[in-house]
């Protein structure tokens, strides 16, 4: 059986009739609409990714897809709320956004996403339900956005230079220390950056029940105390002396590959395989997680509500979830990025290919953490700034 000739019946999911007539009727009306999708557009992999997507929706579905490149999911939020907010309520510019955590939620909480509809594609019945799903950084989802990937934070070296990493955040001050000026952290509010510090928050809190409800200031002072004493000896050991900061994750990656630092860190437990295979690091650099676990979550699409090709954007949320765009999706060699079905429930060929590995990926079992509520990032962040950021 070809991969492309894959669908919900296919993998014998139970999609009843009046079902399947909403979803004929979904597809009719979005052929010949343009759907523009506003996703990050900083990586190389995953733009050509999308571009096989738009590729295939034209082909199959008669949809256009334009990739809008963005650098911050949070400039598409506020173009929607300024679009609403001026009356454009039918019209908007983006109908389907890449999206999680507290972009989402700010998003949800202003009435901004159309839906629920997400749990009404015929591709859901697919979904590993035992992944956080339905849950966005503690915010329910309610069917108002798509999972489209996971990751988890991940670290990467150079056997060469680093044989033996630190396995935590105390061990990483450590080896700081040990290593001055060789270690550092892409500058929040920068995504990766920011995971950082909720990567060490979890670690150090007191009490990590409390980062799963919304924040207050009393509980961020008591929660983020060990936090701030931490980077506080951190920065004294970090590149440049915590005094500036590496602006990206891609930053850090040519650091390392050039010797400047001894670490990296990625979202993407594949992504180190991938730059070996493009040359970008050496074959001596492989993956690796703190013995506690890292931070990881589920990343989404959404429909704002005055996206004006509404059909479209569900048409091509739902190839994304489809057997075939997931397995190529979680190919090393094309993206890495890991799928959010349940393998076990799709077709041996496509079993194997979600299966396979590549030298310098995450080749060890590492626990997922959950992620904080989403109200503490921007409560992070702020503070973040105001201590180190004008330095």
């Amino acid at each position: 059986m070809k991969l492309s000739s894959l669908t919900a019946l296919t993998l014998g999911l139970s999609i009843p009739f009046a079902a399947h007539a909403d979803w004929a009727k979904t597809e009719a009306e979005a052929k010949g609409q343009t759907v523009y999708f506003n996703a990050w557009g900083g990586g190389e992999v995953i733009n050509a990714y999308i571009a096989w997507v738009a590729q295939e929706v034209k082909g199959r579905y008669g949809v256009e897809l334009r990739h809008v490149k963005v650098t911050d999911a949070a400039e598409v939020v506020k173009r929607v709320q300024t679009e609403v907010a001026a009356g454009r309520r039918t019209d908007g510019s983006v109908d389907l956004v890449w999206i999680n955590g507290e972009n989402f939620r700010n998003l949800k909480q202003a009435g901004l996403l159309f839906g629920p509809w997400a749990e009404s594609l015929p591709n859901w019945g697919a979904v590993d339900l035992n992944k956080p799903v339905r849950s966005d950084f503690s915010v329910p989802t309610e069917g108002y956005e798509a999972p489209w990937g996971t990751a988890q934070l991940t670290f990467i070296a150079d056997k060469a230079r680093t044989p033996t990493p630190p396995r935590s955040a105390a061990e990483l001050l450590t080896f700081a220390k040990a290593n001055p000026g060789r270690v550092s952290y892409p500058k929040p509010p920068d995504f990766h950056g920011t995971t950082f510090l909720k990567q060490v928050l979890i670690e150090l809190a007191p009490d990590r029940k409390a980062l799963q409800a919304p924040v207050s200031p009393a509980s961020f002072s008591a929660t983020t105390a060990p936090l701030w004493a931490y980077l506080d000896q951190l920065h004294l050991a970090l590149w440049r002396g915590g005094k500036t900061f590496p602006a990206s994750a891609a930053e850090m990656h040519r650091m390392l590959a050039d010797g400047e630092l001894r670490l990296s860190l990625t979202f993407n437990p594949n992504e180190a395989a991938n730059l070996i295979s493009s040359r970008q690091l050496p074959a001596t650099a492989y993956s690796f997680g703190f013995t506690g676990g890292t931070i990881g979550n589920v990343h989404f699409v959404a429909i704002p509500v005055n996206a004006k090709a509404r059909a479209g954007a569900q048409v091509v949320a739902n190839f994304l979830l489809s057997p075939e765009a997931q397995a190529r999706k979680a190919d090393i060699t094309v993206w890495g990025d890991g799928s959010v079905l349940d393998v076990n429930k799709l077709p041996a060929p496509i079993q194997t290919a979600m299966r396979k590995t590549a030298p310098g990926a995450l080749a060890e079992a590492v626990p997922t953490l959950a992620e904080p509520h989403a109200s503490w990032v921007e409560a992070l962040e702020g503070e973040w700034l105001k201590r180190y950021g004008a330095r």
